[in-house]
């Protein structure tokens, strides 16, 4: 067969990209998918080979066929020039902070950042001198008021994986570049299927792979990309801390990719029955999911992004906590764990007011956040049916 190459796969469609990219198999002796590389010793064939690093690979931290293979795939898929493959989604978010900011710096973050990201910002990054300041997700272009002489990143999540705000990221994006500062997007509810971020101006963006990519929840993984201005700092940054993940880790990571579309848009479509079935039942005072005409961001959802996750949120009516941990207890195919984009799907309580510092989180109930799989939608709702039953009958015998 004729190898592609990526000037032919960029005139294909998004679903044959993710098939192809990143496979030589006239590499590995014919075989289609990249082996596992497990090693960190690499050996020179001469002295001037070892003294000029005059060779494609160097030494394990450095990358092995497998992890250059996943890089590459990624690369492509997500419109960069560099992307880095790491052993988990919070080890990415460090390494593109670690890039971006120095000591002395001030970094803008997201009020609705994923919590392990504020933990690293509050602990490890006000340690080495950096200092963070929140703000609200809904801020915009009014992002451009906060931004400081020493401003080195702002740092968006768009939308929140719990509280699913939208971030206005190519306004936010403009006001940054225009005074300089690097721009850092969570794009792991979208992945770059669905909202191609380095097209939308973000500089660094990351995904943790753990998520859509492995689909198979056992995999932990994680993948920074980088534009053409900040792709040699990150490089730098990635080898200076060696955070590679290990060849099997790569290997499912890769195996996962070539799927990874089909799985999205199939949880895209039983995420959005579910939640439309959710909106109308009485125990639910509102949903929080973008692609539904309801929620407050639906206008910017529709205007960036080119599909919609499994991942949203509820808020529920007032109800005590005994009877929501009723509810979940009842439910059978739901799992109470955190982490998505799974074939199982999975529930969990949450509460933003623990965590808001730039803005007041303000809801009428416990709030509930679904990942849905890739089960039957109808088995999913005869579920949460049941969990329903328990929650009110949890509810009676309390009053």
């Amino acid at each position: 067969m004729t190898k592609t190459t990526k000037e032919t796969r960029r005139k294909n469609n998004s679903r044959t990209r993710f098939v192809h990219a990143g496979r030589r198999p006239s590499d590995q002796y014919g075989f289609v998918n990249t082996p596992v590389y497990r090693g960190s010793t690499v050996l020179f064939e001469s002295a001037e080979a070892f003294q000029s690093l005059d060779q494609p690979y160097t030494y394990g931290t450095k990358g092995t066929p497998t992890t250059r293979a996943l890089e590459e795939a990624w690369s492509e898929i997500a419109g960069a020039e560099l992307s880095v493959a790491t052993s988990s989604g919070l080890a990415a978010i460090a390494l593109a902070l670690m890039t971006a900011a120095k000591a002395g710096d001030h970094v803008l973050a997201a009020d609705s950042a994923y919590q392990p990201t504020r933990i690293f910002c509050d602990g490890v990054l006000k340690r080495f001198g950096v200092e963070t300041e929140y703000y609200d997700p809904r801020i915009g272009a009014g992002i451009s008021g906060l931004i400081r002489q020493n401003t080195s990143a702002v740092v968006a999540e768009s939308p929140g994986s719990l509280s699913m705000e939208i971030q206005d990221v190519p306004a936010i994006a403009k006001a940054a570049a225009e005074r300089g500062v690097c721009v850092i997007l969570d794009n792991t509810w979208a992945t770059p299927l669905f909202f191609p971020a380095h097209e939308h101006g973000v500089d660094i963006s990351v995904e943790a792979g753990t998520k859509y990519l492995s689909g198979h929840a056992d995999l932990l993984m994680g993948l920074v990309s980088a534009n053409k201005a900040w792709a040699k700092r990150l490089r730098a940054t990635y080898d200076a801390f060696a955070m590679c993940p290990g060849g099997d880790d790569a290997y499912l990571a890769l195996r996962g990719l070539r799927t990874m579309e089909l799985r999205m848009r199939e949880q895209q479509g039983a995420g959005l029955a579910l939640a439309k079935w959710l909106e109308e039942r009485e125990e639910v005072s509102r949903m929080l999911h973008p692609a539904l005409p309801s929620h407050p961001d639906h206008a910017l959802w529709n205007r960036d992004f080119r599909g919609a996750a499994g991942l949203f949120s509820v808020i529920l009516k007032p109800t005590p906590k005994e009877a929501v941990s009723a509810f979940l207890n009842r439910l059978e195919l739901f799992g109470i764990g955190y982490s998505w984009g799974g074939y199982e799907s999975l529930v969990i309580p949450f509460d933003c007011s623990r965590s808001r510092t730039a803005t007041e989180w303000k809801a009428e109930g416990p709030g509930l956040r679904f990942s849905v799989g890739l089960e039957d939608v109808a088995d999913l709702q005869a579920d949460l049916e049941a969990g329903f039953a328990a929650m009110k009958n949890a509810a009676s015998s309390g009053r």
